[in-house]
């Protein structure tokens, strides 16, 4: 089968030509994103993969399948970029990620929330300058601290496992509750009270309309005063001038992102030589107590194979 690969970096080429194997299908690896511009590039394909900034609207999916196109396989968990609708009405079928690795995006939860609470980020540009004061670098003991998450699926889990032994105490909050993260002494709690109690607040949900700027203006004076809050799911959950509101006003304490509602422009691309166009974005990293990765939980060796 020839498949139109889009939106592929070095990585995707070397793990998906690796995983292409014995298998022997026709991987036509393209730089571009899909758009409705870039639709012919996938002529002679019969499937095509993208990633979560290609376009997979109604007009695309429509282009697509006049190109002959019959499936669409994306390398990711979320599909809020394709029109499902459209897709089944066109007979195209639509695969994705059933998920990432649930540890690599736990463990990665825990570095933030650790580099955040010892400022090892700040430390370490401090003394790279010759800077060893310690003035400004105190963090908190994790054990004893009250770590809410919200969302408690395999990601969820695998986080509450880990700050267990840090010896911490657990709220959950998710509709369906975990047997595993019970077991593990987690405490499922209404939204408003993961929100007051939680020292630590990290999500791990879906995008939903129930989890949409779940971090909001409205939401931020149920929020314990000068907490730290860890978003590794999805962009839009928090809203993000809300958030450097709570942060100007001290409401949030820090903060640690690997995901950005408006990162579509942001992610995945080396932007070292321009300016950074998103205002709000470039708020952001004016902070000394934000710590933004872009991803990177998600792209570890395990998790790409």
């Amino acid at each position: 089968m020839k498949v139109a690969v889009f939106s592929t970096k070095p990585y995707d080429r070397e793990f998906l030509a690796a995983a292409n194997g014995k298998a022997g299908h026709d991987l036509q690896f393209l730089d571009v994103r899909l758009a409705l511009e870039t639709v012919p590039l996938a002529q002679g394909a019969e499937a095509i993969c993208a990633f979560v900034n290609d376009d997979l609207s109604k007009p695309v999916l429509e282009a697509l399948r006049g190109l002959g196109i019959r499936l669409v396989a994306l390398r990711s968990a979320g599909f809020n970029n394709v029109d499902l609708e459209a897709a089944r009405d066109l007979g195209i079928k639509v695969a994705r990620v059933p998920a990432y690795s649930p540890h690599a995006v736990a463990e990665h939860t825990v570095a933030l929330i650790l580099a955040l609470n010892r400022k090892i980020h700040r430390a370490y540009n401090r003394v790279r300058e010759g800077n060893f004061a310690l003035e400004g670098l105190l963090g908190f003991d994790l054990h004893g601290k009250t770590v809410g998450i919200v969302g408690t699926g395999k990601i969820g889990e695998a986080l509450a496992r880990i700050l267990a032994g840090f010896g911490c105490r657990l709220l959950a909050n998710d509709p369906v509750p975990n047997p595993a993260c019970e077991r593990l002494g987690a405490a499922y709690v209404p939204r408003e009270e993961i929100f007051a109690q939680s020292d630590i607040l990290s999500l791990h949900c879906p995008l939903t309309p129930d989890t949409h700027h779940m971090i909001r203006a409205e939401t931020l004076p149920l929020l314990k005063p000068g907490m730290m809050l860890i978003n590794t799911s999805r962009g839009a959950v928090i809203e993000t001038r809300s958030v450097i509101r709570g942060l100007k006003e001290g409401i949030i304490g820090s903060l640690g992102l690997d995901v950005y509602e408006e990162e579509a422009d942001l992610f995945f691309e080396d932007l070292s030589d321009r300016f950074i166009r998103d205002d709000v974005f470039a708020r952001l990293l004016t902070f000394p107590n934000v710590l933004i990765t872009g991803h990177q939980a998600f792209f570890t060796r395990e998790a790409l194979t």
